[in-house]
C-alpha cells in the first residue's frame, strides 16, 4: 500500500483508519461529504503533511475518482442512515466500487456481523454459513455479493473487515454504545439499547483500525472475509460501570427494549428499525480471529478497562 484514500472519512470507522494511516505516515486522502466534519477531523487528527482532504459525494463516482489521485487502496468505510439501509446501501457501494474499477485499486469494506443471522455456534469464523433472517442482514449479504461480483468488476480486489459492535473515541451515536457512552461523558442521562445483563463482544476502534489497515498491506487477503474480533466479552452493566467510574457520572442509564425502541420510534424512525437487530443482545454473535492472527498477526486487545476510560476522557475533551 502506497497510497491511501478513506472514503466516509469522517465516520467512526473512517475516523480511526484514517488516523491509523496518518500516524504510520502512509499518504492517506480523508474523503467525506461534509467540509466542517472534515475540518473537525483534520482538528482533532493534527497536521501531517501527507494527509490532505478532500470533499465530495460518494454517490457520485466521478468525485471519488476525483479525488483518489494515485491511491492505492481505498477504504470502503462510509455507510447510511441506520432506517435507509435497504434503499441506500447497495447504490452506495455500487458508486464506489465504480470509481474504484475505474481507478483499478484495491477495496478494503468495512462490515459487520448481520449476515451471520441466529447461529448456535460459540464463535463464527470467515467460513460460517450466512443465513440472515432480517431485512437488515439480507441487505448486507447482498451488499457482499455485490461486492465480491468479478462479473461486474474485473479490475479491483476486494476485502471486508467484518467488526463485532465497536466503542472508541470516533464512535459517534450512529453506534449502537457511542450515544450511551456520549451521555455518561457529558454527565447526562443515557439509554442503553438491549439487554444490558448478557456479556457481548465489542471492539475498540483503534484496535480495529491497526488491524485493518494491516490487513490492506497484504496482497493475499484480498479476495476474502476477514473477521476482525475485539478484546474479549462484556456486559452493558460491566460498560455503565466502567464508563461512571471514568467520568465521575451517576446519572441513571435506562436500558432500552422492544417496547421502548418501539415507542421512540414513533418519532425516531432509527429507533424502530432497531428492534429487529434485539436478538444480537440475546443471543451474541462472537467472531473467531484464528485466520487473522494464523495469516496477519497478533489480534490488538485494548483492556475495556482502558479503552473505555480513553474513550471517556476524548468524549468530554471534545
Amino acid at each position: 500500500m502506497k497510497k491511501a484514500i478513506v472514503v466516509g472519512a469522517t465516520g467512526g470507522t473512517g475516523a480511526a483508519i484514517t488516523e491509523e494511516l496518518a500516524k504510520q505516515g502512509v499518504p492517506t486522502i480523508a474523503f467525506g461529504r461534509s467540509r466542517k466534519k472534515l475540518e473537525e477531523l483534520s482538528e482533532r487528527i493534527g497536521d501531517y503533511a501527507h494527509l490532505t482532504f478532500a470533499e465530495g459525494n460518494a454517490l457520485t463516482p466521478e468525485d471519488i475518482i476525483a479525488a483518489a489521485g494515485d491511491a492505492d487502496v481505498l477504504f470502503h468505510c462510509a455507510n447510511v442512515p441506520y432506517h435507509e439501509m435497504e434503499s441506500k446501501l447497495i447504490p452506495l457501494g455500487e458508486a464506489i466500487m465504480e470509481a474504484a474499477n475505474r481507478l483499478g485499486i484495491n477495496v478494503v469494506a468495512i462490515d459487520g456481523i448481520y449476515p451471520y443471522g441466529r447461529t448456535q455456534a460459540e464463535r463464527i469464523d470467515e467460513n460460517h454459513p450466512k443465513q440472515p433472517h432480517t431485512r437488515k442482514g439480507k441487505t448486507r449479504l447482498q451488499f457482499e455479493h455485490m461486492l465480491f461480483d468479478k462479473r461486474r468488476w474485473s479490475i479491483s480486489n476486494v476485502i471486508i473487515a467484518r467488526l463485532p459492535d465497536y466503542y472508541g473515541p470516533t464512535a459517534n451515536a450512529a453506534s449502537y454504545l457511542g450515544s450511551t457512552l456520549e451521555a455518561i461523558a457529558a454527565g447526562k442521562m443515557a439509554f442503553f439499547i438491549g439487554n444490558m445483563r448478557i456479556p457481548r463482544e465489542y471492539v475498540y476502534l483503534p484496535d480495529a483500525a491497526a488491524m485493518i489497515v494491516e490487513l490492506a498491506k497484504h496482497d493475499h487477503a484480498y479476495g476474502q472475509n476477514w473477521n476482525i474480533p475485539g478484546a474479549g466479552l462484556i456486559s452493558g452493566r460491566d460498560i455503565v460501570r466502567l464508563a461512571r467510574q471514568a467520568s465521575g457520572s451517576s446519572k441513571a442509564v435506562i436500558p432500552l427494549g422492544r417496547i421502548g425502541l418501539s415507542l421512540l420510534g414513533m418519532g425516531m424512525p432509527v429507533m424502530k428499525e432497531i428492534v429487529e437487530m434485539l436478538y444480537l443482545t440475546e443471543e451474541p454473535v462472537i467472531l473467531d480471529g484464528e485466520k487473522y492472527e494464523r495469516q496477519i498477526g497478533p489480534i490488538r486487545k485494548t483492556s475495556f478497562e482502558q479503552g473505555i476510560a480513553a474513550t471517556i476522557i476524548a468524549l468530554q475533551s471534545s
